[in-house]
């Protein structure tokens, strides 16, 4: 796949995204002085995910595409525990749910893309995927530890633990895009790990309060 300026472009877009959405959390957390969850953080991740998705597809990064395509649709369910999912039109809601599906099976039914390819990129070596894959494991785990935790809350909240799983999750993908040497990752996660840090320690003053 084409790894140009334009793809780049994509992907920094995405991080944008990520990164705007941490930095309005983290504000209106330090006013309240508790972690909060508004409804254009998981807007800004959808769209961000999304972004993402294609990044990881035009590099032929499975780890990459892995990760947004669970943390996607958690994404949704966020947005449909705050009422904000049905607001939208139902041939959108269609679009958005269906197209990580729709895009890897168009690839593969027109030979664009195929399991080899997609295991044995000659760029990433096999022990640089496996690490890939197992930071973007523990990276998605957050949030399907987070999407649990909502549902027994019945409300969206972002818990001590997600902040946890953000923390080691992050740490594992900074390493692998320095040996991927992926600017897109490296720059957000740097970014990302300052943010886990201060949520943390905004749950632990909310909880000494």
């Amino acid at each position: 796949m084409d790894s140009s300026l334009p793809v780049y472009v994509i992907g920094f877009i995405a991080q944008l995204l990520f990164s705007s959405r941490m930095i309005m959390q983290w504000i209106l957390s330090e006013k309240q002085k508790k972690v909060l969850t508004p409804i254009l953080f998981w807007e800004l991740s959808l769209l961000g995910a999304f972004l993402l998705f294609v990044y990881g597809y035009a590099r032929s990064d499975f780890a990459i595409m892995l990760g947004q395509s669970i943390t996607y649709f958690v994404y949704i369910r966020n947005l449909q525990f705050q009422g904000q999912w049905v607001k939208l039109h139902r041939f959108i809601r269609f679009l958005i749910f269906a197209f990580p599906i729709i895009l890897v099976a168009y690839s593969f039914f027109n030979n664009e893309y195929d399991l080899q390819k997609l295991f044995q990129n000659e760029a990433i070596w096999p022990w640089l995927l496996i690490l890939g894959i197992i930071a973007q494991i523990i990276f998605t785990l957050r949030f399907l530890y987070q999407w649990f935790y909502s549902e027994k809350q019945k409300k969206s909240t972002l818990p001590l633990g997600f902040w946890w799983l953000s923390l080691a999750g992050s740490s594992l993908i900074l390493i692998y895009a320095i040996f991927r040497k992926d600017p897109v990752l490296l720059i957000g996660h740097l970014f990302g790990i300052l943010m886990y840090i201060r949520n943390i320690i905004i749950h632990h003053n909310e909880v000494r309060e």
